[in-house]
């Protein structure tokens, strides 16, 4: 058989295969990771994220979701982002703050007036911005923001004055932000794993804890508790990101894709907080333990302390607290 025949006969063939493999190298199983049990709000969210990106392509993409710290804390996926060896992960904005010291802006005290309020800062411009900075400085691609609840004080002891907190040892999530507010208060600051809370506010080795109404209620932190203070001092933000060496790989098609079907479940998980808070916190008030609403007053110098410090470690915070007042 001649050369030309057997070309002819045989290129079909091999160019059916090429196409095959080269529509398949651009399949993903995409790996995404978070802090959060299985239950969580944002565990959800991305279950939802993902069932919706492997819909939309045609099950060409799918995602694993390794909720509980299965991959690792906050500073190890954040790590194993930046390396590629993790795609994606739901990060509270801490650990982002801890690398980029603009996003600790993000949790001055009573920059939110409520947990609405808190929603539409996150929603601005201004806050979206900040996600720009995050491939050169950070190694990863933010896109878009979720929260969890305003933070709440749960105390083993009564709690009448801020001086009540002088000393104990208080929970907080590892990052510098909420570190400088309990030290400006003189509580001393205790970092802490959230899967270890529960026992450690039994067992006396910490005498509060820094929490959203979420979590006290569905965890029964107040099992251990004397005084829930209703605080709304500071929000808590969430972000998804995108590790920027996988990022880089996708087409600008799965790019627009994946961006607009995170960006809208992270959205949602911010609606949701926004209508369940007063849920969570009506149903704490129903326990019988001593709540007390408290407001900025109750926290007196450790306000304008925490401003002092954070106005020079990031200058983001004048424009936010500038979208805080425009949004009120």
């Amino acid at each position: 058989m001649g050369f030309a025949k057997l070309f002819s006969r045989v290129a079909p063939v091999a160019l059916s295969a090429l196409v095959l493999t080269a529509g398949s190298a651009f399949a993903k199983e995409f790996r995404l990771g978070l802090i959060t049990p299985p239950p969580h709000i944002w565990t959800k969210a991305a279950g939802d994220f993902g069932e919706e990106l492997s819909s939309a392509s045609g099950g060409e993409h799918t995602v694993t979701v390794f909720p509980s710290r299965q991959l690792g804390n906050e500073a190890q996926m954040m790590q194993q982002l930046q390396t590629g060896a993790l795609d994606m992960a739901f990060l509270t904005i801490a650990e982002v703050s801890n690398r980029v010291p603009d996003f600790g802006a993000l949790y001055a005290p009573y920059m939110a007036n409520d947990i609405g309020h808190a929603g539409r800062i996150l929603r601005s411009d201004t806050a979206k911005d900040l996600l720009n900075s995050l491939p050169q400085k950070a190694g990863v691609v933010g896109l878009g923001y979720g929260m969890a609840g305003l933070r709440q004080i749960v105390s083993r002891d009564p709690i009448e004055t801020a001086g009540d907190l002088s000393g104990k040892k208080l929970r907080i999530t590892p990052f510098e932000p909420i570190k400088d507010f309990y030290n400006s208060v003189g509580a001393a600051p205790t970092p802490m794993p959230l899967p270890a809370v529960y026992d450690a506010l039994a067992n006396g080795q910490v005498d509060a804890i820094d929490m959203d109404a979420e979590l006290i209620w569905k965890l029964k932190y107040y099992d251990h508790a004397d005084t829930i203070l209703v605080s709304n001092h500071m929000m808590f933000p969430m972000v998804g990101l995108v590790s920027a060496k996988v990022w880089k790989g996708l087409s600008k098609e799965d790019r627009e894709m994946i961006s607009t079907i995170m960006a809208k479940h992270l959205d949602g998980v911010i609606d949701t907080y926004v209508e369940k808070e007063a849920g969570w916190l009506k149903d704490v008030e129903g326990t019988g333990k001593t709540v007390r609403e408290v407001d900025a007053t109750f926290f007196e110098s450790a306000i304008g302390d925490w401003e002092n410090t954070w106005s020079e470690k990031a200058p983001a915070l004048t424009d936010l607290r500038k979208v805080a007042e425009d949004t009120k």
